[in-house]
């Protein structure tokens, strides 16, 4: 999108202009998530990549999660991962 604007080209006293707009692809998952089963007290990583890097937001049902000693978010590029650390039942 960056590129959109006005481009022109000049040959000596002429030029010529054009109008250029860019039109954003929408971001789809290249890769969803996957079912994981896990045993209590163990640790799992969650992954899912993205066709563009954008800012992902993480969630059990409808709670918004943020980051603590139990949940550990990172993103490289189109790669987002979501650590569940010390899992319980409760996290299912």
């Amino acid at each position: 999108e960056s590129d959109a604007g006005e481009y022109t080209c000049v040959c000596g006293d002429k030029q010529s202009t054009a109008s250029l707009a860019v039109y954003a692809l929408p971001v789809v998952f290249k890769e969803e998530l996957k079912n994981e089963e896990v045993t209590e007290g163990a640790a799992v990583t969650l992954r899912c990549e993205l066709s563009k890097a954008a800012p992902v937001q993480w969630k059990i049902g409808s709670k918004v999660l943020k980051a603590s000693g139990k949940y550990q978010m990172s993103q490289s590029g189109t790669t987002a991962e979501l650590v569940i650390h010390d899992l319980d039942v409760k996290d299912a």
